[in-house]
């Protein structure tokens, strides 16, 4: 299988669900803005959401897989077998308590995520309300993430990279048609997130059973296997999801701040993702399970080769995603956001925020290639040693731009802290041994440097005045956003290439 091809079939998966992304924010701006109602619905689905990635794409998925493809790789059929049912329902049971509980401490939860919602009692209410509804969704996705976690393993990467787009079409169908029946109309948002979830869960049944790995329901809490998985995940919650906690913790910071800046930072931050999920998501699903696969099999050195593989992925397409992040940070929020209730206000506000967040887009990207490094040899104190570090980071980095910067300062505090993040776990790759770089490193760099620097100034000159944009209509903003892009990416690649880049450098084969 080559892992080039199967990155560019996940990737794509992850563009048409960063597409309908767009569309469902386009509309959630075009209806509701970013005030009052925004404010509460972004804080309400991040609780959950946070949840989401710290019990199942992140903590779980990384343990989960590197054990899971030893058992295929080492033992029979029927041990694997067992191993998912035992996993699935204790994983079950345990997050099903914590939804229960989610929905009774809301108000508690609230409070915690978002102080300052305390001083309207209109605004706590409504997020209160909110949360209970979208709780839910964690329970969903804990056992989406691991149908995933088994049908990546068995390298059906399709279905499992499908499955956000369900998500996105039931948030544009119920604000489109169901939000003008509910009283305030916000709340058919909250239950787009439970009827979201619970599609991506049936849409993967089908699969499962197509590979004999459906789970059937089997408790055996003595299990070596389990006790394993549980053991790796618990550490793993901070070590895999610290951006995540990163967020939460910046939203208690803007819910202090003026109105609309919780919403402010989330459609940065949407914009942000859409890079992150393409590439670093991406990357990150592909690789641990080829990693595992060759950790299992002592193959020391393909082990590095894949890691470098990784590396100089994520240096060729996302630096120049960063840049040009923030030199269309406009042109990007006006075409996607600018329309309704959302006014030329938001826009700039918007752009800070998004500005900010791409100085520290590299890293964000680098620390999902880097940490499956060490989860794939099932090293979870390492990375979680570095992930409690940069949080501590973060938050004093909070403290010192806020006053300064407002809502972009906490974006920026993200950043600069996932920049360190990398930074640590690669110089603890090198210390352990664990990656060599392949050589042609500095030529690398060199001729990366030459082809973003060639774009930027293409992509600079090409936006103009960033005030035009508020003036013309979408479809001109559509038509002109579209060259640009298209403009940049073309002499970007074609730099490359006259570099001495060519396609076939990139191309691997996964573990078998």
């Amino acid at each position: 299988m080559n892992l080039l091809k199967t990155l560019a079939t996940v990737s794509s998966m992850t563009l048409l669900s960063r597409i309908l992304g767009f569309v469902r924010d386009f509309v959630i701006a075009r209806t509701f803005g970013a005030g009052m109602l925004t404010d509460a619905f972004f804080v309400a689905f991040k609780l959950p959401n946070l949840l989401r990635r710290l019990f199942a794409e992140g903590a779980f998925s990384q343990a989960f897989v590197p054990v899971l493809g030893e058992y295929r790789n080492r033992r029979g059929s029927d041990e694997t077998r067992q191993l998912v049912d035992r996993v699935s329902s204790l994983l079950f049971l345990v997050v099903l308590a914590v939804t229960l509980l989610g929905m009774a401490a809301a108000p508690v939860l609230v409070y915690l995520s978002a102080p300052g919602f305390s001083d309207d009692p209109e605004k706590f209410t409504l997020t209160v309300n909110l949360t209970r509804v979208t709780f839910p969704y964690i329970l969903f996705m804990s056992l989406v993430a691991l149908a995933g976690g088994v049908l990546n393993t068995w390298s059906r990467f399709a279905v499992p990279a499908f499955t956000p787009v369900l998500l996105n079409v039931s948030f544009i169908l119920m604000a489109l048609f169901a939000a003008p029946h509910f009283d305030p109309p916000i709340i058919a948002l909250g239950w787009a997130v439970f009827l979201g979830g619970a599609l991506q869960l049936v849409f993967q049944i089908p699969s499962l059973k197509r590979i004999g790995m459906l789970p059937r329901f089997s408790i055996n809490l003595q299990d070596p296997g389990v006790r394993r998985i549980f053991r790796l995940m618990a550490p793993a919650v901070l070590g895999v999801s610290v951006a995540q906690v990163s967020l939460l913790l910046n939203t208690v910071f803007a819910s202090f701040l003026s109105t609309g800046s919780v919403s402010w930072l989330y459609y940065a931050d949407r914009l942000m993702e859409f890079p992150a999920g393409m590439l670093g998501a991406a990357l990150g699903t592909v690789l641990l399970p080829s990693l595992a696969k060759c950790h299992a099999a002592e193959r020391h050195d393909e082990y590095a080769r894949l890691l470098d593989w990784g590396l100089r992925l994520t240096f060729l397409l996302a630096a120049p995603a960063a840049l040009a992040l923030g030199i269309l940070a406009v042109p990007l929020i006006t075409t996607l956001f600018h329309h309704g209730a959302f006014s030329s206000v938001d826009v700039f506000r918007t752009r800070e925020a998004l500005v900010a967040y791409s100085v520290g887009l590299l890293g964000l990207i680098l620390v999902k290639v880097l940490a499956p490094g060490f989860y794939a040899r099932q090293n979870i104190r390492t990375p979680v040693r570095i992930a409690l570090l940069t949080l501590f980071v973060t938050q004093l980095l909070n403290l010192a731009l806020i006053g300064w910067l407002e809502h972009a300062g906490l974006a920026l505090s993200i950043g600069l802290a996932a920049s360190l993040n990398a930074v640590l776990l690669y110089r603890g790759l090198r210390q352990r041994g664990i990656y060599t770089p392949q050589p042609g490193w500095l030529v690398f760099y060199l001729r990366l440097g030459f082809a973003m620097l060639s774009m930027g100034a293409v992509l600079w000159f090409l936006v103009g005045d960033p005030a035009e944009w508020l003036r013309w209509h979408l479809s001109e903003r559509l038509i002109r956003l579209s060259v640009i892009v298209l403009f940049g990416a073309s002499v970007y690649f074609a730099t490359l290439w006259i570099a001495g880049f060519r396609l076939r450098d990139f191309k691997r084969s996964a573990a078998e």
